[in-house]
Parts: structure tokens; sequence; C-alpha cells
């Protein structure tokens, strides 16, 4: 297990490397002079170009880009544009709020894919079915900032249950941090939910007419039995693959939903990176996203291991 997580390690290392290359270039391809926002249009000629040479923006990109590298080697990743705050320490700060709204998201997605998916396997051509199915269906079909504005208008507008927007730390302020997290969650975890329902209802449809599911059916075994002892966990392992896949899409929606509730992590950070031309807040957000990937993908591999013990980390199964 250690050899083939430092393995996994090392193997993270070309491919930051490579994604370090495409998000400086991507940025740096970006239209507009952030020394002539800073300063405004009226600014004299002579200020904006102090303040490119301040900020390094008058030096080769390659050059840029190294003193770029070489800062984070050494743990640095710059300073903000914008404020001067460090990126580190402000990505850092944003992390615990992004990282509260993806696990609640997740548990909203698991607490309606799971049981959905496997009473629509089980219960296979019924209006159960068909009804879980169109559900997932119409789950996929609507946008995240559509879902959260008729959220906004139906919970906080008419009815006044939730706050429209917002944000207070759990440590400070529990139940206004539950209510505030409610409405942001549910976007993100209802398009998760129709995604793991659709591949869940699949495997296990598959695993329900294995050998091993109908000997423990002439066992006598009842059904309930036979599905969540059984069946579920045989089923689950393709789904683990598509949880791991959404768990990068659940980041990028967590951009457009932390825009629309004021949600103040990582993806709010990341848009108003973008209007400010933060170039190095920015990469520094966009960079920790592909880091964060990185290791769920990793996780996943772990998990599989761990609820199926034929798999072999080292590749492969016995």
């Amino acid at each position: 297990m250690i050899g083939f997580i430092l393995r996994r390690f090392l193997t993270m290392i070309p491919v930051l490397f490579l994604v370090s290359v495409i998000i400086f270039a991507l940025i740096n391809l970006i239209p507009g002079d952030a020394a002539r926002l800073f300063l405004g249009e009226e600014a004299p000629p002579e200020a904006v170009a102090a303040l490119r040479h301040e900020l390094g923006l008058d030096r080769p990109v390659y050059v840029q880009y190294l003193r770029w590298i070489g800062g984070m080697l050494h743990g640095d990743f710059g300073y903000s544009f914008k404020d001067h705050r460090p990126v580190l320490a402000t990505v850092v700060e944003k992390i615990p709020v992004t990282g509260e709204l993806t696990v609640a998201s997740l548990l909203v997605g698991w607490a309606i894919a799971i049981p959905a998916g496997v009473i629509a396997a089980w219960r296979q051509r019924t209006v159960a079915d068909y009804g879980a199915s169109s559900a997932a269906l119409a789950g996929l079909s609507i946008p995240n900032f559509w879902l959260g504005i008729m959220l906004i208008y139906l919970f906080a507008v008419h009815l006044r249950w939730l706050p429209a927007s917002g944000w207070a730390p759990l440590t400070k302020d529990a139940v206004r941090n539950l209510r505030a997290l409610i409405m942001p969650a549910c976007v993100l975890g209802l398009a998760l939910a129709a995604v793991v329902m659709r591949q869940l209802r699949s495997s296990m449809i598959e695993v329900l007419s294995a050998d091993f599911v109908r000997t423990a059916k002439a066992k006598g075994l009842e059904g309930r039995v036979v599905v969540v002892r059984h069946a579920l966990r045989n089923a689950v392992i393709p789904v683990i693959t598509v949880m791991g896949i959404q768990m990068g899409t659940l980041l990028g929606g967590a951009v457009i939903t932390e825009t629309i509730f004021a949600v103040p992590g990582l993806g709010q950070l990341a848009v108003n990176s973008i209007y400010g031309r933060d170039y190095p807040m920015l990469e520094g957000v966009v960079l920790f996203s592909a880091l964060a990937i990185l290791l769920i993908n990793l996780l996943v591999d772990i998990v599989y291991s761990l609820i199926d013990p034929r798999i072999k980390l080292a590749g492969g199964r016995s």
C-alpha cells in the first residue's frame, strides 16, 4: 500500500508540471492589462509602465513562468495583485468553505442516489423505476445556475425559510452556517445524484443477474439481505469510478454555485480573480484544484482495494 502511494505521488509530479504550464499559458492569454486595470483608464502611461515593471509583467513569459514555478518549489506562491496578500494563505483560508460545501453535496447526492438506484434496479420496469429514471434525467438536464435561482426564489424570496446568500463559519454560528449551506449543497448534490443513480442502477441490474446472487436467493435469503449484503457491495465498485470523476465536476460546479449564493470559497475566489486580472491568485486556485483532483483519484484507487480485496493496488486483479 505504502509503495503504491509513493509511486502515485511520483507520477503526480510530471502531471502537475504539465498542468502548471497549461494554466500559466492560458491565464496569460486572457486579454487585458492588469496594471491598466488597477490604475484606471486615466492613469498616465509612465505609472502603468512602472506598475508593470513592479509586477514583473514586462518580462518575457518564460521568465515569468520560471519565477512562478521556482517560487512554488520553495513554498512561495506569490502575492495577489489586488490586495497583496500571500496566495497560499488566501487559498488555504478558502479551503474549509469549499471543503464543507463539497462534503455536504456528496452527502446529499449519496442520500438520494443510493436508495433510488437500488430500488430502480430491484423494481425494474415498474413505476418506481420509471419515476427514479425520469427524475435522474431531469437532474442531468437542469443547469446548476437555473436550479440555484429557482431555489432562491422559492425558499428565500417566497417562503423566507432560508437566506438567499451569505455565509457564517461553522465554528462561529452552526445554525446560520447550516441554513446557508442547504441550498448550495442541494444544487450540487442533485446533479451528482442523477449521475450516480443512473450508474448504480445499471450496475445493480447486471449484478442481480449474476450466479452468486441467484445462489443466495436459492439458499432462502431474504431479498433485502441479498441486495444489501451481496449485490450492492459488488455493484458499487464502478460507481466509485464515476464518483471520482464527478468530484472534478463538483469542484467546477462550485465556481457557479458559490458565486450565486455568495459562498466565500475557492469558486468565488476564482471568479473574483478572473474579473480582477489577479493572475497569481487565479493560478494558485486552479493549480490547487488540479492537485485536489489528483489526490481524489488516488483516494478512489485506495477505496477500490478496501471494498474489493481481489483488486491489487500494484495493478490488475489477482
